[in-house]
Formats: C-alpha cells, structure tokens, sequence
C-alpha cells in the first residue's frame, strides 16, 4: 500500500466495545442523586426511551429538510428530556453524559491499535478520524488511553470528522468527500489515503467509492482486513520497530 494518510472510525477500530455493567439502573440512580441531589423520577429505561423519541423527531425533520444520514447532539437532546439538565454547566454536563454512557457500554483500547498509530504517526503519516460519536466518545478515548498510561494520540483536528460536530454521519459520502477535499489540499490523493474500520456499510464501501484504499479491522484475509498487526505487516513495519506496549 502507498499510504501518507490514515483516517480511523473510534468504535470497535481505536475503541473496543463491551456490554453495558450489570446493575446498570442502580447505578443510574446513584449518578443521577450525586449530580441533581435527589433520586431520578424516570428510570434508566425510561430515560434511553424518551430520548430515542426525540432522536427519531429530530432525524424525521433532518431528513424532510434533505439530509440523508442525520446526527443529533446528544447534550441537546438531554436538556430536553431531563430538565435538571438545563442549568447544568457545560462541563458538568459532559461529566453526567460520559458517565452515563458507561452505564451503556463499556470501552478499551483496541488490542495493537496504540502501537500502530504511534508508528504511523513515526513514520510521518497523517493520521485522522472519521466517526459517528458524540462529546462523550472524545472522553471515553482520552480515558481508555489514561487508564493505559498512553498520551494523547497524534490525530490532526483538521482530519477529524466527528458527526455531532456537523450534523450528519457516515456512511454520507459528504463525510469521505470532506476530508478528501482536506487531504487534496495537504497534496495527498485519495488513492493514498488508508481508511480503517469495523462496518462494510459505515466505512469500508463508502471510503471505497471516493477512491481510498481500506482495511476492515476484524477477522480476514491478512490483505485488506484483519488485525491491527496484520495492518503493521501489510504496511512493512516490522513488529521489532513497533513501540512497547503502554
């Protein structure tokens, strides 16, 4: 592959996606009483059945108004569910949501996806993101690599595509045209830009028809899907010039 641009889906490509902790309601109300100082008068179920109404409303008015795949920011759709929400600090806010979140899911890096990047970013590859997220996943990616000791890692917010940020999502091809305008303006085509993710429909097909090379990350053939390290291999890093494990 003649590589000079990588750009990275978050979950279940850099972020690996468990189950949701057991006790989840219980945990809910505690969160909820540490933040607002009184139990929740909506249970966790609830809560995630009222927002998904609201989040259909907004995605029915996106499309009407043409936009194929909509995206909602989720801290506006909380305020209108949760009207404690409302005078929270925006701060305070992002703390209850990405607490919430892990009562969700639960995430961890991607075994050798750390080491890749950190090599990718050596050998002087640009290195972007392309996800469907909300202010929490830049949190949740920013614990995952504390928890792990690992600094920040090298994206360059200029190739960041985070669709909360822009009010739709992959598989758009406005998402992959965007940042093939950014990478053309950088010199770099779209035969050399590397798209790695998990979905066919969010990533790999839609990345394939603006001319960039792929790779899905998962089990496959070792020549255009597999593991991060049979990424490395495929790109020619040795694995003795990878750096440690954090």
């Amino acid at each position: 592959m003649n590589v000079r641009a990588v750009i990275c889906d978050i979950y279940q490509t850099v972020l690996a996606v468990g189950p949701a902790p057991a006790q989840r309601e219980d945990l809910w109300r505690d969160r909820f009483a540490a933040q607002f100082g009184h139990a929740p008068e909506v249970s966790l179920a609830a809560f995630e059945t009222l927002t998904r109404r609201i989040i259909a409303e907004h995605h029915t008015r996106a499309r009407s108004a043409g936009i194929d795949y909509p995206e909602v920011y989720w801290p506006d759709i909380v305020r209108t569910v949760l009207p404690e929400a409302t005078p929270l600090s925006d701060t305070d806010l992002s703390d209850f949501l990405v607490d919430h979140a892990a009562l969700t899911h639960t995430v961890s890096l991607m075994p050798g996806a750390v080491r890749v990047l950190e090599e990718m970013n050596r050998r002087q590859l640009l290195l972007g993101i392309a996800s469907n997220a909300q202010p929490y996943t830049l949190r949740e990616l920013d614990r995952a690599l504390a928890q792990s000791g690992t600094p920040a890692l090298p994206f360059d917010p200029a190739l960041c595509f985070w669709s909360f940020a822009h009010g739709f999502s992959k598989p758009s091809p406005y998402v992959f045209r965007l940042l093939t305008s950014r990478l053309r303006l950088l010199g770099i085509q779209a035969h050399e830009i590397l798209m790695v993710g998990d979905r066919l429909d969010n990533d790999v097909e839609p990345a394939r028809a603006q001319g960039w090379l792929t790779w899905r990350l998962g089990n496959g053939n070792g020549r255009d899907s597999g593991s991060w390290a049979e990424l490395a291999e495929v790109l020619g890093f040795s694995p003795n010039a990878l750096p440690p494990s954090a």
